[in-house]
């Protein structure tokens, strides 16, 4: 199994730094290494026969997903099936890393070695992106040309995906420190691999990713008032927060936000926002019941678009219109089916007291899964792979039953 560990956690790393997995090349390594990783398990299971197999709940209302989208391939009630099978092929690709990632992370010593990596490497591309932004040369990785242009930090083309990605990693070092289940010799170590990501966050000027944050914090304390868990170690949280606000401060807001209101004519205003929000519904509304196909909202939108800027719209900046328009109340019924199951399952898992560590565990994944899922409103993350990939990784650990 710990082949198949290294190899979730390989997706994950290669799909952040590759600009999120956003380009045809990047897609395509990570559909080859879901496959290589479940042919792995199959062989394995073969040969050693013993294996005890384990269903996530999380398993079902994304296999059900799936099977709309295959039928709008497969039936052609899509206006591209190019574009419904592409998306289907990185569906599928998500359900099988979801499944090895069941398979392999079991144990509290599997889980610790993930939360360990998420830690590590989460702290590393915060600060691979704070160097970028105090170096920066107008180039991802101070070579690649931009061709379509961008507010790029860190490894992202754009800085709310990079913020995206932050909220997903950032629980998992602040809430073991809130909930006081971090040794005390590794309180520095563990509060700065919180500290520079939240400056990274806060550094990369995402409205949206801030907002995400600020969310992300109010359900930690309100679910620790439910548990009554609430003490001394809050007061931990809020130093490494002040002390994320210190950094920022002293690295020079002025010159972020200039920097940031210097590009903001590249990011899509509020009034063009509301329009896309209105259109995308008037499509739900034309195809309520199977879609317009996943995948298709560039293809359909233009003949929507109720006010022309000459850009392309190919996101409507808010998961959830986009997931209705393309496919229809029986998508949407599978992802509120997999919402539900995330937080009935994850709250389950809150309720007992004589695990401490596991129940730090689910909390950690649950908040992230908040923080971004909020974020999703505003924004489509939803449609960043490596983000995707990392949530869904992140879901399983709020909803696992931990041996």
């Amino acid at each position: 199994m710990k082949f198949l560990r290294l190899g979730v956690c390989a997706l994950v790393v290669f799909g952040v730094l590759a600009h999120g997995a956003v380009e045809p090349w990047a897609r395509a390594v990570l559909e080859t290494g879901a496959g290589i990783l479940f042919l792995f398990w199959a062989v394995r299971v073969y040969i050693q026969e013993e294996e005890t197999l384990l269903i996530s709940p999380l398993l079902l209302p994304l296999s059900a997903f799936a099977v709309v989208v295959f039928g709008q391939w497969v039936f052609r009630s899509t206006v591209s099936t190019y574009s419904t099978r592409t998306e289907l092929q990185l569906l599928v690709a998500y359900l099988l890393v979801l499944f090895v990632a069941v398979q392999a992370f079991r144990t509290r010593g599997d889980w610790r070695g993930f939360i360990w990596f998420l830690m590590v490497f989460g702290f590393l591309v915060a600060g691979f992106g704070i160097l970028q932004h105090l170096t920066f040369n107008g180039k991802l990785y101070w070579f690649r040309e931009m061709r379509f242009g961008g507010i790029p930090f860190g490894p992202y083309v754009n800085r709310n995906h990079f913020a995206g990605f932050m909220e997903l990693v950032i629980p998992v070092s602040l809430v073991p420190l809130v909930m006081g289940k971090v040794r005390r010799e590794r309180w520095v170590i563990v509060g700065l691999f919180a500290t520079l990501p939240l400056g990274a966050l806060f550094l990369s000027a995402s409205r949206g990713g801030i907002i995400s944050l600020g969310v992300e914090l109010a359900a930690l304390a309100l679910l620790m008032v439910l548990r009554r868990a609430a003490g001394r170690h809050v007061l931990t949280g809020g130093v490494v927060v002040l002390l994320a606000l210190l950094m920022v401060s002293w690295l020079g807001v002025r010159q972020v936000l200039e920097r940031f209101s210097s590009l903001q004519g590249l990011e899509v205003t509020v009034g063009k926002r509301a329009s896309m929000r209105a259109d995308t519904w008037r499509i739900f509304l034309d195809h309520p019941w199977r879609g317009t196909g996943l995948g298709t909202l560039q293809t359909v939108f233009p003949q929507y678009e109720s006010l022309y800027d000459g850009k392309v719209v190919n996101h409507t900046h808010n998961d959830y219109l986009e997931g209705l328009a393309e496919t229809g109340l029986l998508g949407g019924v599978c992802c509120a089916g997999f919402l539900g199951v995330l937080f009935l399952e994850s709250i389950r898992r809150l309720a007992p007291r004589n695990h401490a560590f596991a129940a730090t565990i689910h909390l950690s994944g649950l908040v992230g899964c908040i923080g971004f899922l909020v974020h999703s409103l505003v924004d489509f993350n939803l449609h960043i792979p490596a983000n995707v990939l990392l949530f869904f990784l992140l879901a399983n650990l709020a909803t696992c039953d931990i041996l």
